[in-house]
């Protein structure tokens, strides 16, 4: 889910083109450049600084959809270490804690209608594998909202900090165009997933899921941790994997499942 998108009416024309749940989208604005510091900082957590953008909240949009502030830049971990693998399962060392728990989400009135059932069918998902989360959907104030957002990016989020999930996810409806309701409950199911300690299950290869170049992130201190039980080969249909083709619809696979029921 983070190819850039170069032409928008080629999308409807090519449905095998993958495009970006939140990688950047072709602008004519120029987007502000984040200082060698920062980047040196992002590269030192344990993600790519290539393409890293930063949105209107003058955060980092790192590996196309995560998002990090200049406080998890300065972030230093009790605990450092990394598997470094290809394709496996990976969380991040923050989770959700004070399980079980429910987790409230909301959707804001400015995106389109349609994007509510997505959210429903997102959520769906989550709370038939019985964790110890469960998710529901409610009006105004919410653990999680999904806004709407313009910018450079499709979707994004960030990961869990003091026990709780990331409070938002940003959605560039415009961007994603006219996609199949389950395509776009994939794009939510995926950034919840980061909201609650997910990485991207290729973060180290995403030749195979974006026709990109493998990358090594480096040693991390926010943490790419090894999910036991799940698939040390590459996995082409996981929720978590960074590109997604239009029209693509991705529910959780049996790594997917492991990986929750792992961790929730």
């Amino acid at each position: 889910m983070s190819k850039n998108i170069r032409n928008m009416a080629a999308m409807a024309a090519c449905t095998v083109m993958l495009f970006a749940c939140r990688k950047n989208v072709a602008s004519e604005e120029q987007a502000a450049t984040p200082s060698d510091d920062a980047l040196s900082k992002i590269y030192a957590l344990g993600f790519s600084n290539k393409n890293v953008t930063i949105n209107e909240d003058g955060n980092y949009v790192v590996e196309g959809d995560i998002v990090l502030s200049d406080a998890d830049l300065d972030a230093v971990p009790d605990m450092q270490f990394l598997r470094v693998g290809t394709a496996e399962q990976y969380r991040t060392y923050n989770l959700v804690t004070g399980l079980p728990r429910t987790i409230s989400v909301s959707i804001s009135n400015k995106l389109p209608g349609s994007y509510v059932a997505a959210l429903d069918q997102a959520l769906a998902r989550y709370n038939a594998e019985k964790l110890r989360i469960t998710f529901k959907r409610v009006s105004g104030r919410a653990d999680i909202t999904i806004v709407k957002s313009g910018g450079n990016f499709l979707a994004s989020s960030g990961f869990p900090s003091s026990g709780d999930p990331y409070n938002q996810v940003k959605v560039n409806n415009t961007a994603i165009g006219s996609q199949p309701q389950a395509t776009v409950a994939t794009i939510l199911a995926h950034e919840i997933g980061h909201c609650i300690g997910f990485r991207h299950t290729d973060y180290m290869d995403r030749s195979y899921s974006c026709n990109g170049q493998p990358v090594n992130e480096g040693a991390s201190t926010i943490g790419a941790v090894f999910i036991p039980g799940t698939n040390p080969n590459p996995d082409p249909n996981s929720f978590m994997l960074s590109c997604i083709g239009s029209g693509e619809n991705r529910p959780f696979n049996a790594n997917d499942k492991t990986a929750l029921n792992y961790l929730y």
